[in-house]
């Protein structure tokens, strides 16, 4: 690889909850596979979650830097996946590795739960605007 290009690094997803359907699972492989084209910097970041949000049926949320909420990561971006089916929506962050070229999908854990909650309170404020 030469030093101007720039990959993507996709965490791997964990299993859906039990009695949970393979729904996330589906949208975690369209989004990654969608992700894998950045070809940016920690410029361009911001508009292309933006776009592969809508381009997969996500919602963008917001960005923010990650102040060690997720190690190796220098910006995290908050979407929304789901609720469609009967879906809950899911929280999913797209991490912008600490060299700034490099991106990843990260599910809500133990780390983010207080990251989480403001995502599904900042959405709960939006939706009664």
């Amino acid at each position: 690889m030469t030093a101007s290009e720039t990959r993507s690094e996709i965490a791997v997803p964990t299993p859906p909850a039990p009695g949970g359907d393979a729904a996330l699972p589906m949208a975690l492989l369209e989004l990654e596979l969608s992700l894998d084209r950045f070809s940016g910097n920690k410029d361009d970041f911001s508009a292309f979650v933006r776009t592969v949000a809508d381009d997969i049926g996500g919602e963008f949320l917001f960005v923010l830097p990650a102040s060690g909420l997720v190690d190796n990561c220098l910006t995290i971006a908050v979407l929304r996946h789901g609720q469609t089916d009967g879906e809950m929506p899911t929280i999913l962050f797209v991490c912008l590795d600490e060299d700034g070229s490099t991106i990843r999908v990260e599910q809500p854990s133990d780390r983010t739960a207080g990251l989480t909650s403001f995502a599904e309170a900042f959405v709960g404020v939006l939706e009664r605007i």
